[in-house]
């Protein structure tokens, strides 16, 4: 079996993430949706918001060709991918500075455990541009979402701004 750990902060998930998911699906038999556990960030939404509406916004990919789990993690990722059995980390590149920072992150990732691969995807051209920052900063500016993000996670950022 081929396991895969997709990490990041999915605060909130993009539509580019769920790209990047559901093409992962076709290279692997398992993929870990790794939320970074990162106390020095300030989050839109909770760990157990973030694991709640992923869970959610994953039943619309097919999961016949793959097994799709949501879990958190603290600390340094390749050593979460060894206690998972991981053999890959699938990392998404939209651009040319994704591109330098991800290299650099992959080189001591391979330095630190061998055994552990990364794999490059690129997001569908139609969300190539999109981030989780930019979609949060569109959001509190007052911009629309459809598009970027699945319907669920916008109507749940204007439930979090409604209710503080």
């Amino acid at each position: 079996m081929r396991r895969a750990i997709y990490p990041g902060s999915f605060d909130p998930v993009t539509n580019g993430h769920l790209d990047i998911i559901e093409r992962g699906c076709k290279l692997f038999d398992e993929i870990i949706i790794a939320i970074l556990i990162n106390p020095e960030k300030r989050p839109f939404f909770t760990i157990e918001d973030r694991r709640e509406i992923l869970e959610e916004v994953l039943l619309g990919i097919n999961r016949s060709t793959c097994t799709l789990r949501v879990d958190a993690f603290e600390g340094l990722l390749v050593h979460y991918a060894v206690a998972q059995k991981a053999d890959a980390i699938v990392r998404g590149i939209r651009a040319i500075s994704d591109y330098e920072y991800e290299l650099q992150m992959a080189l001591m990732n391979r330095r630190l455990e061998p055994s552990i691969e990364t794999v490059f995807m690129m997001p569908a051209e139609k969300y190539s541009y999109v981030s989780s920052r930019l979609v949060k900063e569109v959001f509190q500016l007052g911009g629309r979402l459809s598009g970027l993000v699945p319907p669920l996670v916008e109507e749940r950022m204007k439930q979090k701004m409604e209710n503080g």
